[in-house]
């Protein structure tokens, strides 16, 4: 018969080994906020100080805060089961996402918690677990808690996690070159932080206070992914699927066209996000933004579903259905859920293309002879040059010989060489950095003669035919004031 034999891990090994488990910087100030809105603090601050004889990041909130008992279990590694039922609220999973996070930027860290002004104050060091190779805790005592960098911030309630000894977060670097480093960490954890946490930052997560995080002093602003101040966002029916008599919400959007964005918000977007990366699911914990931007297999990212997403909502009954691992930031949707989403995306894929083709079909349409003509011939799509264009007709009418034949033959060659992929990737990644027209006044009314000269020669002038080539050509888009001068003063 086997006899039982306890075999514990060797403390120095493991925790070296938890160390890296995948955490960015963002990622792990973003599971230690979880714990501040568990805790229902409405202030999160984080300062990260280099200017100290020890570089310090702290992050305080003005939450319930823990007594000592309170203290332990959470400084303990597992010390929730991901099996136990959690409050409705809660936003932890395996109970080792506090430790876990920290231990991937420093090798000490301290939590000092009060409740009506009472403080009690652990730390883990890994220095110490190493030589001793055993988890051995910390408790400080009042002195040491006065030691103890922005100890001073801490409110009657509320917790402070301190990290020090920071070797992952400062790289090893010093001086100016360590400084620019954590200061590029620090501005791509604000951003992830205004997505993760912008329905906390804005106060739409029902039955939960609007919260306020704020950076070394500077407030975070709510990223919405979705878009939904602009009126030209698509808001799509809203799906259900039971789990387990628990319900999955899934609400599509279509964003807007990058014509109907404002210049602001334009550049807010473009600073923050790529329409083509972006697409997809974003899939909400309990409010908490865990995983974005993925259509988890079910079709490719591309132009068919490039202002498509969905927000999916679900509760934390079902974290063993959605395989949430310990970063919260990996979440695989159920079987029920994908095969919803699937039947979402064939509905929303169709309604996002005609958004983003639309305005192109709308210039065609508006302008009576364009340039440029869409041809669409046994399944296959071609552009070409107009060749009933007032300024090409006008302009064969005038040459001789063979010379119109070899217009055509440039005209085609032409069309046939547009560079289609060249301009789809510029057009996708960066639209409003296309111009194709001159800025120059005195350019402007240069061409304005020659198109002049070339429709009427020495025949009177016609202002209304004028102006539509003007129109069809695009080239003088940006320039109405000077168009609508030359036109009064040369053609009227």
């Amino acid at each position: 018969m086997a006899r039982e034999h306890l075999l514990p891990p060797s403390a120095s090994s493991l925790s070296a080994s938890m160390r890296d488990l995948g955490y960015s910087l963002e990622t792990a100030v973003a599971d230690l906020i979880d714990n501040s809105i568990s805790a229902n603090a409405t202030t999160v601050d984080i300062f990260c100080d280099l200017t100290r004889q020890i570089p310090a990041l702290a992050i305080i909130d003005n939450g319930v805060g823990m007594d000592a008992d309170e203290l332990l279990v959470a400084m303990k590694h597992g010390s929730t089961s991901p099996k136990e039922k959690r409050g409705v609220n809660d936003l932890g999973r395996f109970g080792l996402g506090l430790k876990t996070a920290s231990f991937s930027q420093c090798r000490q860290m301290a939590i000092a918690s009060a409740q009506n002004g009472q403080i009690v104050c652990a730390e883990w060091n890994l220095d110490i677990i190493d030589e001793k190779d055993d988890w051995i805790i910390s408790i400080l005592d009042e002195d040491e808690i006065a030691e103890l960098p922005f100890i001073e911030l801490l409110e009657a309630n509320g917790a402070i996690v301190i990290w020090r000894n920071m070797d992952r977060l400062l790289e090893g670097e010093h001086g100016q070159k360590r400084d620019e480093i954590v200061n590029e960490k620090l501005d791509i954890v604000e951003k992830h932080l205004a997505l993760v946490f912008h329905r906390f930052l804005s106060g739409e997560v029902r039955g939960r206070n609007k919260i306020t995080i704020s950076l070394n002093g500077h407030g975070v602003e709510p990223f919405d992914p979705f878009c939904k101040k602009n009126s030209a966002t698509q808001l799509l029916p809203e799906e259900i699927v039971r789990i387990d008599d628990e319900l999955v919400q899934m609400q599509p959007y279509i964003l807007p066209h990058h014509s109907r964005l404002s210049a602001k918000e334009y550049d807010y977007y473009q600073n923050r996000s790529d329409y083509i990366s972006n697409q997809g699911a974003y899939i909400y914990r309990g409010g908490r933004l865990m995983a974005w931007g993925d259509w988890f297999r079910l079709i490719p990212k591309g132009e068919a579903t490039k202002l498509a997403r969905v927000q999916i909502d679900f509760p934390n009954t079902l974290d063993e259905s959605w395989t949430i691992d310990i970063k919260k930031s990996r979440a695989r949707p159920p079987q029920q859920v994908r095969n919803r989403l699937r039947q979402i995306i064939t509905k929303i894929s169709s309604r996002s293309t005609s958004v983003h083709r639309g305005r192109g079909k709308k210039l065609f349409e508006e302008i009576k002879a364009p340039v440029w003509e869409r041809y669409a011939d046994q399944g296959t799509i071609r552009y070409a040059l107009n060749k009933e264009h007032p300024l090409v007709q006008n302009l064969l009418e005038k040459l001789d010989l063979d010379l119109p034949a070899k217009l055509n033959l440039l005209l085609d060659s032409v069309s046939s060489s547009l560079p289609v992929e060249m301009i789809y990737s510029d057009f996708s990644t960066n639209p409003r950095d296309i111009k194709q027209v001159p800025v120059n006044e005195e350019q402007v009314v240069e061409k304005l003669k020659i198109l002049k000269e070339s429709l009427f020669g020495g025949n009177s002038p016609d202002a209304e035919k004028f102006n539509e080539v003007v129109l069809s050509l695009k080239l003088f888009e940006n320039h109405p004031e000077i168009v609508d001068k030359f036109i009064m003063e040369e053609l009227k």
